[in-house]
């Protein structure tokens, strides 16, 4: 039988005892500040997508009021009654079917509230919601210009702006 002895068996044993405790602590320091980073990118991500999407939402709600408004004025054979924040139209009847109509579009002047839509005399209805300023000027008799600012997070900025003419056609 032969005997090998190992010159460094002390050292040997001491290195085969794993981690420390202070090397282990450092470890999870080190991951749990690359996790808060992670963290803090992809929360920012999600932050900036539910934003742009209310922002695109928002902005498409605000053209179809637009073009619900310019479609109707474009119509109208007489302006009855107009303030700076509503106007009341006649509508005539359409291909000689049925009689025509009147509506109402009206916003109450109070930042972050619908404009409305009555029919005459159907009732009321919300066209569009948080606007910060709906102007209705008359430059010539047979036009109107309509500005329409809508603040979607409510921090009192314009974050959509819509201004166009309307010919009305039937003057």
């Amino acid at each position: 039988m032969i005997k090998i002895k190992l010159k460094n068996q002390k050292n040997l044993i001491k290195s085969s005892y794993g981690f420390s405790i202070i090397e282990l602590m450092v470890v999870v320091v080190i991951l749990s500040l690359i996790t808060l980073g992670l963290v803090a990118i992809f929360s920012g991500g999600v932050r900036s997508w539910i934003s742009g999407e209310s922002q695109l939402k928002a902005q498409r709600n605000a053209r179809q009021a637009m073009d619900y408004m310019v479609r109707e004025l474009r119509l109208s054979e007489r302006v009855i009654i107009s303030q700076d924040h509503k106007i009341k139209v006649s509508i005539p009847a359409l291909s000689g079917a049925g009689s025509g109509y009147l509506v109402t579009y009206r916003w109450s002047g109070t930042p972050h509230t619908p404009v409305w839509r009555q029919m005459h005399p159907k009732g009321d209805n919300i066209l569009i919601d948080d606007v910060l300023n709906l102007d209705f000027t008359y430059p010539k008799s047979s036009g109107v210009n309509i500005l329409l600012e809508i603040d979607v997070d409510h921090d009192n900025a314009v974050d959509i702006s819509l201004t166009t003419a309307v010919n009305f056609r039937n003057f």
